[in-house]
């Protein structure tokens, strides 16, 4: 039987945000307080939905301005998440499980200066300051999904360069097959790291060459016109829009090639719960939780799930 993947920008209308929806605070909040399927909000944080109209989250606040014109080949049919949500409701477990205390406390976390390591299976190991390699890269936005593990989503416009462009400027060997990639470990600076101790940190994650290379996977150094702030992953940090968000490491400080897969933070900590891969799969529940639909959190609405997150068109083909 022929089953057709809808492409990424044939979302329905039905699932589009009204404008006045969108606009209403009191149906924005009414919205925020619809109860996940299968599992508790308060379990996951989504119980606290920022005010679109309150202050702006720490952090976010005099962030240098970042230009780059938008690419108009990804498009989302749901409009852009508001930067109060985005930059106030995080998972960064280095600072805290609790999303809405992730933005104060990584205020003060120290994103420059920032060095990158770059080794493994490449012709030339080299460290480099990340604006030096801003400066080399093709910067552009792109709007994306954002889809958690845990059954939420958001729309953000972010700013970066192609994953792609990286790899070839790096030089690697025929010999890699796979890209492995370590976050910070500061626990004097991150709280999370320091009082949860059992957590195998830093942070790492890793693609294969394959995925890595995919036209999406985009390394990214800005969003809402700005430099990114220290709660979303400043200042370096990987999307890869068709898997799960944990896939998407922030605050990078270390890329390495390699031959052998490598290990990933969340597949270590619970295998039984977390693969290598992570791609977005309606059919495919989490242990603890249904991934056929996912939450808005802009709105609360509803909505469901589409395979590799709407993006199948261009990722299926890594995975035949």
């Amino acid at each position: 039987m022929l089953i057709r993947v809808p492409r990424g920008w044939e979302t329905p209308e039905r699932e589009a945000t009204p404008e006045e929806v969108y606009r209403s605070r009191r149906r924005f909040l009414q919205g925020a307080g619809v109860g996940m399927a299968g599992f508790g909000l308060a379990a996951l944080g989504l119980g606290r939905v920022l005010d679109p109209f309150a202050a702006d989250p720490p952090g976010i606040a005099n962030l240098p301005a970042l230009a780059a014109a938008r690419n108009p080949k990804y498009k989302v049919e749901r409009p852009v998440t508001s930067e109060r949500i985005v930059a106030g409701f995080n998972n960064f477990y280095e600072f805290s499980t609790d999303k809405g205390e992730v933005a104060r406390l990584a205020e003060r976390f120290r994103s420059r200066p920032w060095e990158i390591e770059v080794r493994g299976e490449v012709e030339k190991p080299r460290r480099l300051d990340v604006d030096e390699l801003i400066r080399q890269m093709p910067l552009e936005e792109r709007v994306y999904r954002l889809r958690c593990v845990e059954a939420w989503s958001v729309v953000v416009p972010w700013i970066g360069f192609p994953l792609a462009k990286f790899v070839e400027w790096a030089r690697p060997k025929s010999s890699a097959r796979y890209l492995r990639m370590v976050s910070f470990n500061r626990p004097g600076e991150a709280v999370g790291q320091r009082t949860q101790p059992w957590y195998p940190w830093p942070y790492y994650e890793g693609l294969r060459m394959a995925e890595a290379t995919n036209e999406l996977a985009l390394l990214v150094v800005g969003s809402y016109g700005h430099r990114l702030p220290n709660q979303n992953g400043a200042p370096l940090r990987l999307i890869v829009p068709w898997k799960y968000g944990f896939k998407s490491i922030k605050s990078i400080v270390r890329f390495e090639f390699t031959r052998e897969q490598p290990k990933n933070f969340w597949n270590v900590v619970a295998p039984e719960e977390y693969d290598f891969y992570a791609n977005v799969n309606p059919a495919v529940p989490h242990p603890r939780w249904s991934q056929a639909t996912e939450k808005d959190v802009a709105t609360g609405r509803r909505l469901p799930t589409q395979p590799y997150n709407g993006y199948a068109e261009f990722v299926s083909h890594l995975y035949r």
